[in-house]
């Protein structure tokens, strides 16, 4: 503000504002010597010890994985009805839940969309869901129960659909071992021989009876009399589709007499 107070002289007077102080603190952060032992610089010191964890960890991985040779199944068949797939272990969970009724056949859309779909977003929103400044999970309990639960379910189905692969695996009939006693085809000049070979029969049970796409046929006279095996030829039995047999029912009666001496 400046005042006038004769010709050519001028006064110039500073006025202050006296609702801000002048002598107020300066907001600065604080050095980290403030705080001993609680807080670090983030480079180099805080992400150096990341980058050293990386690497025991990565290299722990790489040895595991050469040390351990991966486990690999049969040449993919796609004749072989009696292959069971499975996916990867990380998805079994995943698996186990689509057969359920209430998240499978029509309501497949719920196990594969929308479960799926609730709990990555829920993951991607839990910052702002979940704004507690807090760091013990008892001090969380809402947070801490939800994972959880989470952990806990995919560790259930995860171990149910492996269960369930393990017992269908025991239920297939083991490989058995040809050219000894228990290797041997009961009557081999019999009719009911020449029959089977020129069926499609042979394509899953192999020449020999050892079991190529399907189960062995060898001693299955123990387990099926003449009667049963027709019924299973009419019917099927499995991944054993009915009406495979393709022939006359003398034709028919000839090789189900002929199952029933392999013993």
């Amino acid at each position: 503000m400046a005042h006038q107070h004769g010709e050519g002289d001028k006064e110039i007077i500073y006025v202050g504002d006296s609702r801000i102080r002048a002598n107020r603190p300066k907001m600065y952060p604080k050095d980290y010597s403030e705080y001993p032992g609680k807080t670090e610089p983030f480079f180099p010191n805080f992400l150096l010890k990341e980058w050293m964890v990386a690497v025991v960890v990565l290299v722990g991985f790489m040895s595991a994985v050469m040390a351990e040779e991966p486990p690999l199944g049969d040449l993919a068949d796609p004749t072989n009805t009696s292959f069971i797939p499975v996916p990867d272990w990380y998805f079994l969970f995943l698996y186990q839940l689509l057969k359920f009724k209430w998240a499978g056949g029509p309501y497949v859309v719920i196990g594969t969309v929308i479960l799926p779909g609730i709990a990555f977003t829920a993951l991607l929103l839990a910052p702002w869901l979940d704004r507690s400044p807090e760091r013990r999970p008892l001090r969380r309990p809402v947070a801490t129960g939800l994972m959880l639960l989470a952990l806990v379910a995919t560790v259930v189905l995860t171990w149910a659909a492996y269960d369930e692969h393990e017992k269908q695996l025991a239920t297939q009939p083991p490989p058995v071992q040809l050219g000894g006693p228990k290797g041997s085809i009961v009557a081999p000049n019999d009719p009911g021989y020449e029959i089977y070979k020129r069926q499609a029969c042979v394509q899953c049970h192999g020449e020999k009876l050892q079991g190529v796409n399907g189960p062995t046929l060898i001693g299955v006279g123990k387990r099926h009399n003449k009667e049963e095996i027709i019924k299973i030829m009419n019917e099927g039995l499995g991944p054993m589709p009915p009406g495979m047999f393709q022939g006359t029912e003398a034709e028919k009666e000839k090789l189900a007499e002929w199952l029933a001496k392999q013993k």
